[in-house]
């Protein structure tokens, strides 16, 4: 059996042992999301609300649009969506 100085690695550097004994590449690890990706979810989400409150509530408007509901909801749906890439 090879002996090593105790200052030396044995394995590369960047490596983790697994249980079965194989040296593997670590995971890459991202790091915090930027803070304007949740600027945008929460503003998607928070314009997509207003849009179908102000549907409904506001008479100025006419009677209520199916076209505004679906861009309400496309713009909270958007806002989801951008939610999935916050880490």
């Amino acid at each position: 059996m090879a002996r090593h100085k105790s200052n030396s690695r044995i394995t590369p550097k960047g490596t983790v042992r697994t249980t079965d004994g194989v040296s593997r590449d670590a995971p890459q690890v991202d790091g915090p999301s930027p803070t304007w990706v949740a600027a945008v979810m929460f503003g998607l989400m928070g314009i997509g609300v207003v849009m179908i409150l102000v549907n409904y509530t506001v008479s100025i408007l006419g009677m209520p649009s199916n076209w505004y509901l679906l861009s309400g909801l496309g713009l909270i749906l958007a806002g989801i969506i951008a939610a999935t890439q916050y880490r």
